[in-house]
């Protein structure tokens, strides 16, 4: 097994303690080493391969810092800005649901009003607002790391969550108003969430629904490139509204668009019942299918970062 570059200069370390010579690179005509001296790159402290330190590889580094980063100032936002953020949030995907409903009642084609909808994940994106389930994965990855307390998350989650649904209401209310000839596509894509019963079928598009927006989040934060963040946008948008997963936030401005026209066949007392379990099935998605998963996979990483922050 021949290995240069980088990886060789490892190796002649490894093969002068051993008191060998010879790095079979560059010499095809020489003597293969033992097999034992095939392992010792596998065997190297993973802090030696790559440009930094880390336990981890560069890459997964550099998004683990950059969302501890971003996530100490995001927990760290007074009331009021918590507030404001998740206002807009809210009106940020209710102008996504504008476009997913005029695309739909043009053409009735659920993944082709899906694409349109990725107008409300660009905003969000390029706007710096707040959505209650993006806060998942960076916010639960921060407090892990002992940068912010378990109390400064509950306040993001709460308070983002109150301020996306009545900013949401709001605009729906306005969308309404203004755009009468939306509203029996509205009544009709709210029913589908609003009266779905609270079953297997059901519980499982919560859960994904989780999954995805929280996937979305991170394919978007292991990136610098702002084309890949609107890539990784579109895809969560296409997925989310194109499947019709069960996403608390965006769903329920579809309801609210609904109940605001006064003829929707359902009430508040359905879209609560309805909100309580798909929220729940949101966090669960969102933490064990992807936030779970992502600190085992960088545990080392947040052990340093906890020591760090203790010491500090």
């Amino acid at each position: 097994m021949r290995v240069c570059g980088r990886r060789a200069g490892l190796q002649a370390k490894s093969t002068h303690a051993r008191g060998l010579h010879g790095s079979g690179c560059g010499y095809p005509g020489g003597p293969r080493r033992p097999h034992r001296e095939d392992t010792t790159v596998s065997q190297t402290n993973q802090r030696e391969l790559g440009e930094s330190d880390s336990p981890i590889e560069d890459e997964l580094e550099y998004a683990f810092r950059r969302m501890v980063d971003e996530g100490t100032q995001r927990l760290h936002r007074s009331w009021r800005e918590v507030l404001v953020t998740g206002f807009f949030g809210g009106t940020d995907i209710a102008v996504g649901v504008l476009a997913y409903l005029a695309v739909l009642d043009a053409t009735q084609q659920p993944l082709l009003a899906a694409l349109a909808f990725s107008v409300g994940f660009l905003a969000l994106l390029l706007g710096r607002s707040e959505l209650f389930t993006e806060g998942f994965l960076i916010p639960v990855t921060t407090v892990a790391a002992k940068r912010a307390s378990v109390a400064q998350l509950a306040k993001l989650w709460t308070g983002t969550l109150a301020a996306n649904l009545v900013g949401g209401w709001v605009l729906m209310w306005l969308i309404m108003t203004a755009l009468p000839r939306l509203r029996a596509q509205t009544i009709e894509s709210a029913a589908h969430y609003a009266t779905a019963p609270l079953s297997a079928e059901t519980v499982a598009l919560s859960l994904l629904g989780g999954m995805v927006i929280t996937l979305m989040t991170r394919m978007q934060h292991g990136t610098d490139a702002m084309v890949g963040k609107i890539a990784a946008a579109v895809a969560g948008a296409f997925l989310l509204a194109g499947l019709q997963l069960f996403h608390s936030i965006l769903d329920s401005l579809l309801i609210f668009g609904a109940l605001v026209t006064g003829h929707a066949p359902f009430g508040y007392l359905d879209w609560l019942g309805w909100f309580g379990y798909t929220v729940v099935g949101n966090i669960a998605g969102g933490l064990l299918l992807v936030t779970l998963l992502r600190l085992l996979r960088s545990k080392d990483r947040l052990r340093e970062e906890r020591h760090d922050a203790d010491t500090a």
